[in-house]
């Protein structure tokens, strides 16, 4: 159902229980589909939800209208259960909608400035990966600042490992090697970051920010906004701890665009 309000004792306004996924569809066609049903079908099972027919969304990006769009798709528990204790059955509820999209060029060819947040995410393996409603984490770490000069923040986990930013993912260049953090305690598992996964060789690491100092050259990445190299990396009070030349060639950019139908190059 688009756009239909949910009921005040709906599980997922009530308590986040449930899921959501953001697809980038053009033109009616989605990219990278069948990784968001697949991160969907996933969170399904870790929730225990009500298991949806999922040929009932294939229907949806046809319906979003002409041109860049975004599709949100929000499933939940639905309504029910006493307190906390879900009902069972339960009696799945979702709801879509679709806004018009307009991407940051300058951002993937000018690169972007971030800083590192003091919000510390919590640990939890059964909700990681997953993009499930309880993104209150997120809320708070994007609190941290108002400067629009500065396009992302950086998290970490409550050990102090790298996680993700509040809303896309990390990969840096270090010693040769392509790195990302371990989504095994935290974090969402970007499905971007799933595709590129398939194409290159990416390794999954737990390292703390250190280890990003380190690194030649760094990028954030999402399924929407496309990839971001980071050109200046600020500390929780503005103070610069890194910054990175725009010379090295971004690899995982052109496959990413590719995937995602955006320019590979300024002007195209």
């Amino acid at each position: 159902m688009r756009d239909a309000k949910l009921p005040i004792d709906d599980r997922g306004l009530a308590y986040g229980d449930g899921l959501f996924e953001t697809v980038l569809v053009r033109d009616g066609q989605p990219l990278l589909w069948d990784y968001h049903m697949a991160r969907l079908d996933e969170g399904v099972e870790r929730l225990s939800l009500p298991r949806p027919d999922f040929t009932a969304f294939d229907a949806l990006p046809a319906q979003c209208g002409p041109g860049l769009q975004v599709l949100k798709l929000m499933l939940t528990r639905g309504s029910g259960g006493r307190g906390y204790r879900p009902p069972e059955p339960g009696e799945l509820r979702w709801r879509w909608t679709a806004s018009p999209f307009q991407p940051s060029p300058e951002r993937w060819f000018e690169g972007v400035a971030v800083r590192c947040c003091e919000l510390r995410l919590g640990i939890q393996p059964r909700l990681a990966g997953i993009k499930h409603l309880a993104r209150l984490e997120n809320v708070l770490a994007r609190q941290e600042w108002q400067d629009d000069s500065i396009a992302e923040g950086l998290l970490c986990d409550s050990h102090g490992d790298l996680v993700e930013a509040t809303t896309m993912n990390l990969i840096w260049l270090r010693r040769g090697r392509l790195e990302t953090p371990l989504l095994d305690r935290s974090g969402v598992r970007g499905t971007l970051l799933s595709a590129l996964d398939d194409a290159v060789e990416l390794h999954w690491v737990r390292e703390d920010l250190d280890t990003l100092l380190e690194a030649d050259a760094a990028w954030l990445l999402n399924s929407v906004q496309g990839v971001w190299p980071i050109r200046r990396l600020d500390d929780a009070c503005g103070n610069p701890l890194k910054q990175w030349p725009p010379a090295v060639d971004c690899a995982i950019q052109r496959i990413a665009h590719r995937r995602l139908g955006y320019p590979l190059n300024p002007g195209d």
